[in-house]
């Protein structure tokens, strides 16, 4: 394989549909094998446009724009960190050999909708899921709620985060669930779906990347599993390895082979599973680097940037752990513009922790602005370590104070 050099007639160029924090690191990580970056929200100053070549805000929901913006800039790669994109213009830009879309524009358009990515996974794939079921109206959803039974979420089918997503425990919590999943969705499809409550131990996320290796194969690794803690649907703690049998273990790793085989393509994916014991069931899949994932940051030779970009690029990839590790968000608490964080000196003052700040113009009160990360044998340990040095960075927007 031959790469370029960035700003050259001869560069190898990766354009970044959506620039958070996620997509930072991946724009690191290209960067460090000269691929040249162009970075692309729907804001100026997204944290992944900090250190692009290039930068645009378009709507990346208007396939026009997509498609046009990708003409103009005639990308080897496209790499999406969201969901909420054109679908349609991915599919044509595909179809007409423009560039790769990683993994591939079908798998953007399944995962990006939770009818399409359950659909796939219990029906085609026939992996252990929840139960559920889909409604377009409120009608539906009473059916829905009734067939899967209480307690149940109601979900938008396109979100991420938690947004929209509710915990429904009776039918009279059914129209504010409703409304909610329709209004906080990154768009409304004009469908839910409506998910049974799996009784559960903990909840993983296993990190699989699909590469090729020194013959031309796709062969799939995996990470340690990463245990996470959610609050509201939103990551808020990760560590790895989480703790599970033997027998959990192989199925996981079953499950999520089958997932991305089924998807394709090369790259790293979040699957997320639910595990009780030696059982463990389907939640969901990103085709991209997992905010879970950036625990991977002190645990991982690699981490899962890292192995996303060498995975995409068609170079060697190691899935090894180096050490335990946990990491904890860094919460806006506050909303404005201005900021200024405080407490940094104290927080990486505690033994081998490290603290990313994502560099966000505008803090809101729960904006994820910055995650600590701390390593440590014993994973209790590394958790408090890291809850500890992010709750000692505090967010001010008043230059004043």
């Amino acid at each position: 394989m031959k790469l370029g050099t960035a700003l050259t007639e001869n560069a190898t160029k990766a354009l970044l549909l959506g620039s958070g924090e996620l997509g930072k690191e991946i724009a690191i990580a290209l960067q460090r094998y000269g691929v040249e970056v162009i970075a692309v929200d729907r804001y100026q100053g997204a944290p992944a446009q900090h250190v692009a070549h290039r930068s645009y805000a378009i709507d990346m929901t208007d396939a026009e724009a997509v498609k046009q913006l990708i003409i103009a800039e005639k990308p080897d790669y496209i790499i999406p960190e969201i969901e909420a994109l054109s679908t349609e213009a991915l599919k044509e830009v595909e179809s007409e050999g423009l560039a790769t879309v990683v993994p591939n524009a079908r798998a953007i358009a399944l995962t990006m909708n939770r009818e399409g990515i359950r659909t796939l996974a219990a029906e085609q794939v026939g992996v252990p899921t929840s139960s559920y079921a889909f409604a377009e109206s409120f009608a539906e959803l009473k059916d829905a709620a009734a067939h899967t039974g209480y307690p149940c979420f109601i979900k938008p089918t396109m979100s991420s985060s938690g947004k929209g997503q509710s915990m429904v425990e009776s039918a009279d919590q059914l129209e504010e669930a409703w409304a909610y999943a329709k209004s906080g969705g990154r768009t409304d499809t004009g469908k839910v779906i409506v998910e049974g409550k799996v009784d559960f131990d903990f909840e993983i996320t296993l990190l699989t990347v699909r590469a090729m290796n020194g013959q031309g194969e796709v062969v799939t690794h995996f990470c340690e599993p990463i245990g996470h803690r959610q609050e509201q649907g939103d990551y808020r703690e990760s560590w790895q390895p989480q703790a599970m049998s033997v027998e959990a273990g192989r199925a996981a790793k079953e499950i999520a082979n089958k997932i991305t085989d089924a998807i394709g393509g090369l790259g790293l994916f979040g699957v997320e599973l639910f595990v009780k014991g030696d059982s463990v069931w389907f939640s969901e899949v990103s085709p991209r680097p997992h905010d879970t994932g950036m625990v991977t940051m002190i645990t991982q030779r690699q981490s899962e940037f890292d192995l996303h970009v060498r995975a995409i690029l068609g170079l060697p990839v190691s899935s090894r752990l180096s050490n335990p590790g946990a990491s904890a968000v860094i919460l806006g608490g506050v909303d404005g513009r201005g900021v200024v964080y405080q407490g940094l000196d104290q927080a990486l003052a505690i033994p081998e922790t490290e603290i990313r700040l994502f560099a966000k113009p505008e803090a809101f009160v729960k904006r994820r602005m910055g995650v600590a990360l701390a390593a440590d044998e014993d994973i209790s340990k590394a958790r408090e370590k890291a809850v500890k040095a992010a709750g000692l960075v505090t967010v001010k927007v008043n230059l004043m104070e």
